[in-house]
Formats: C-alpha cells, structure tokens, sequence
C-alpha cells in the first residue's frame, strides 16, 4: 500500500545508500549524480561502483555496526543485486527507508517462493516442483516428463546453479551436479521469445513502464535486448498488467523486471504470457533506456527510492542493447569507432569468460508500427 503521508522527497545534495558494487550500482551512481544526489556504496568487495560513488565502504553485511555506521550517513537505501542478506536489509529499515523493501527480496531470492507468490497472484508460471533430494527429483522428472530444467533454490543467476534434463536424464546425478541444495524443478516451456516487462513504482504507488524488450540469452546469460519486441499491443498490455500486479502485492518501490515467456500468438490469451522470474532492481535488459529514453531506468530508480516524481519512460528509438562478454570487452577500440555506438564500459580488470565487461547500444529512427 502507498504510504499515508509520504515524507517530503529527499532534496539534491542527500546521500542515497547502495548495497552492492557491481556495474548496476555504478550506473545508478551515475543517474544518480545527475540529480545531485550522492551516493554511498556498501559492499564487502570492491567493485565497479566504487569508482563513480561519492562514498564507499567495505563492510560485511553481517556487521551489525558497520551496518548501522553506514545507516547514518545515509537518508534512504537501495540495493543493487538481490541476494543482499535479508537480516542485513531488515537491519538497516530500523534506521532508514530501505527501497524496495525487504520483502522483495525473500520473494525474489528464493525461487521457490517466487513461483508460489507469482502463481498466488492468478499469474501463469511454468509448472515446478520443489526438490529436496535425489529422489524427489527422480518423483518429480517423471512426473513433467522431460525436458525440465532443475535450479537451486537460492543464488543461482547467469545460468548458475542450473542443470537442464532431456528425455532419459539421471535426475538425480543432476541434484548432485549442482550441489545437491534445496532446488526446484522447472518443466521447460516451449516459447515465441522472451521479454521482460520493466516498471518503476514511486514511494506513492504511481507507476510508469518502459517497453518490453525482446531478449536473446546464451549460455543462461543476456546477450542482447530489442526495443520493440514486436508483440501485439494487446499482449504488451498484458505484460504490463502482470507486473503491475506484483509491484503492488509486493508494496514495491523502484524498477523492478518481469522476465516472461511468450508462447506465440496462437496460445490462448489468459496463457500467452507466462512469467520466468523477477529481478527487484534496475536490470540488464534495460541497459538500452539509457540512450532511447530520456530518463533512463536508472535514474528512475533513484527518483524512486528518493521520492522524486517519476520521469518520462516513453521511448525516442528503437534500440538494440548488446552484453559484451569476456574478452568481447577487449574489442573496445573498434566500438568507440563505431559511428552512432552507445559503449559502456565497467571497468573491470579482467576478461573471464562469462563475465559481462560492459554494453553497447545501437539506435534507429523510432518505428512507426511495432507489432510483428
């Protein structure tokens, strides 16, 4: 529910606490200044946000006193990555608003949870069953019938703690394959393509959506997003409807992601749309806003958090956001020649393989019709 009498916005020149380092917190960083507001970032390690905020800490996020320290010098709290220690976020909204609050994250860190809360809220989600052994997955393969997928519960992401099953598999070789944890088995769904439905709520209960990417994943990691998606505006406003729904169960504040699935435009339309997962933060798929819309995910986000009102979502361009993987980084010379070339970099020293070093987005004159 929207608060009752919402505090005055946080004025230009407060400080905005952000747990976590990664890129998504350098970016937020960036928007952030852009508003004159500062930033403080909260991480065990260094990372690419250290070098953009203007305060930075390395603290545990077990550290009661480090944590409160930090809860002083800060007027409200945001995170940037959602395994972020519940305890820790719970901890922190004693002293000062933590937004989105803790209760995204449970939701969101435990897929397990999601799906039941998702498929709570009469929204449609691949059918799953929670895992607790060997056998139990052994139970529930042979009662989806391959191919399914098997995810730990917790703290996988990029296709991490993941094991695809085909006809025939050894379920359970496959719980021990990812560590033998808590899992939930997926039964794989055959899709159109994939979109994610991005919307920011404000601290009021005022919402805003940008467009729904087209998304095309490798390896379980994003490699590229395209605005428009080309689905028909009846399903675009489906998915818009889906993640209102949970914004507003979840009392949300900031951007939060959508990642569905759309089955094509021959499935029944109560099941055309069906939801993957949510990110309760800014996300990859939305990297592109920053260049084809005038206020960026990111800066929304912290318009968000600060009380702000919300800004323009709506899309100058058509745009297509490429992830630049590994020692795809490296070719950063030949991008920044590349007339008309949005590139991002991270600044991160190294180029491992499946590391996202970075993004480029490419614009095209806005079309006029964007249904397939």
């Amino acid at each position: 529910m929207p608060d009752a009498q919402p505090p005055a916005p946080l004025p230009p020149g407060s400080t905005i606490g952000i747990l976590g380092s990664g890129q998504l917190g350098r970016m937020l960083a960036a928007a952030a200044a852009r508003l004159g507001l500062r930033t403080h970032i909260y991480c065990e390690e260094s990372g690419p946000a250290f070098d953009v905020a203007t305060h930075t800490t390395r603290g545990r996020f077990d550290d009661e006193a480090a944590l409160t320290a930090f809860a002083g010098a800060v007027e409200a709290v945001t995170y940037e990555f959602e395994n972020v220690p519940i305890a820790a976020a719970q901890h922190l909204d004693r002293f000062v608003p933590v937004r989105p609050g803790a209760r995204a994250l449970e939701v969101a860190q435990d897929r397990l949870t999601e799906k039941e809360f998702i498929a709570a809220l009469g929204v449609p989600v691949a059918p799953f069953r929670a895992v607790g052994g060997p056998e139990e997955a052994r139970a529930a393969l042979a009662a989806f019938a391959a191919p399914a997928i098997l995810k730990t519960r917790r703290f996988g992401y990029d296709g991490k703690g993941q094991a695809s099953l085909a006809p025939g598999a050894d379920a359970a070789a496959a719980w021990q394959e990812i560590g033998a944890k808590p899992s939930i088995l997926e039964k794989r769904v055959t899709f159109a393509l994939e979109l994610s439905t991005l919307v920011v709520r404000g601290r009021g209960g005022e919402l805003a959506f940008y467009d729904c990417p087209a998304n095309t994943h490798a390896g379980g990691i994003l490699r590229r997003s395209v605005v428009p998606s080309g689905l028909p505006e009846p399903d675009l406003a489906r998915a818009r409807d889906i993640a209102r729904r949970i914004a507003e169960a979840l009392g949300y504040v900031g951007v939060l992601a959508v990642e569905m699935f759309y089955l094509g435009a021959a499935a029944p339309a109560p099941e055309r749309l069906m939801v993957n997962e949510i990110a309760p933060r800014v996300h990859n798929s939305g990297h592109w806003t920053i260049e084809a819309c005038v206020i960026s995910q990111f800066e929304n986000h912290m318009r968000a958090v600060a009380g702000w009102p919300l800004g323009a979502t709506e899309r100058h361009s058509d745009a297509e956001m490429v992830n630049l993987i590994g020692a795809e980084g490296l070719d950063w010379q030949r991008l920044a020649a590349e007339p008309g070339a949005g590139l991002h970099l991270y600044g991160k020293h190294e180029a491992r393989p499946g590391r996202k070093m970075g993004h480029v987005t490419r614009l095209r004159p806005k079309s006029k019709v964007s249904a397939a």
